[in-house]
C-alpha cells in the first residue's frame, strides 16, 4: 500500500477515537485528534486555549447552528482583525490536515477532516456509530454518571454540536451515509471488528 489517510467521524460513546487508535497501531501510523489544535497553534502563533476556547463557545453560539461558512481553503492573515476568528481557528487546523495529508500516512478524528480532504484520491472517509444502549453504556463508564438521563443528554448534545460543526463548515449533513466510504455499527462489529473491517476496505481499495 502506498500513502493514505483515514478519517473517522463518531457518534459520542460508539468509540470510534478507540477504534482509531487501534487501527493505527495496527498500522504502524499516527493518529491525531486534539493535537491538531496544537499543531494548528504553532502553525499560526495563535494561542493554543483558543483553539479549545473556540470549540467550547461553538457549543453555545445560535449563529453556528443556523448558518453556514463552507470551508475554502483560505488563511486570513495576522494584520486582519478576524485572523483569531473562530473560522479562521478552523482554517488553520484545516491546513494542517492537509499538510498531514501530503507528508505521511495517518488517522485523522473528526475535524471534517473527510470534507477537508475531500479532494484527496488516497482518503478512505469513515463513520463510527452504534446502538442507543452500547453508547450510553460507554459513555457512562468514560463520564462516571451514574444516571442514564444524564448520559443521554450528554450524548444527544454533543452529536448535535458535532452534527451542527459539520453542517457549518461543509454545508453537509453529518449522519448521512452518503458523505462517507465507510459506516460502521460498533454495537454490532465490536471495536477489533470495525478495525478488521476498515483493513479489509483497504485491502481492496488501495490494491495493486
Amino acid at each position: 500500500m502506498g500513502k493514505m489517510i483515514i478519517t473517522i467521524a463518531r457518534q459520542y460513546g460508539s468509540g470510534g477515537k478507540t477504534v482509531g487508535h487501534m487501527l493505527a497501531k495496527e498500522l504502524g501510523i499516527n493518529c491525531y485528534d486534539r493535537e491538531l489544535m496544537r499543531m494548528a497553534s504553532d502553525e499560526s502563533g495563535i494561542s493554543e486555549g483558543l483553539f479549545g476556547k473556540a470549540d467550547e463557545k461553538l457549543k453555545t453560539s445560535p449563529i453556528f447552528r443556523i448558518t453556514k461558512n463552507v470551508y475554502k481553503g483560505q488563511l486570513i492573515p495576522p494584520e486582519s482583525d478576524e485572523f483569531t476568528s473562530n473560522d479562521n481557528l478552523f482554517n488553520y487546523q484545516a491546513k494542517v490536515i492537509r499538510d498531514l495529508a501530503e507528508e505521511e500516512s495517518c488517522i485523522i478524528i473528526g475535524r471534517c477532516a473527510d470534507y477537508v480532504l475531500k479532494e484527496y484520491d488516497n482518503v478512505v472517509s469513515v463513520f463510527v456509530h452504534g446502538s442507543h444502549d452500547f453508547c450510553v453504556k460507554n459513555a457512562k463508564e468514560r463520564l462516571g454518571y451514574t444516571s442514564d438521563k444524564e448520559v443521554e443528554k450528554y450524548i444527544a448534545k454533543t452529536d448535535k454540536y458535532r452534527a451542527d460543526y459539520y453542517k457549518y463548515y461543509t454545508g453537509r449533513e453529518w449522519f448521512d451515509a452518503r458523505n462517507y466510504d465507510l459506516c460502521l455499527d460498533a454495537s454490532k462489529l465490536g471495536f477489533e471488528g470495525c478495525v478488521e473491517e476498515i483493513k479489509a476496505y483497504l485491502d481492496v481499495r488501495f490494491k495493486k
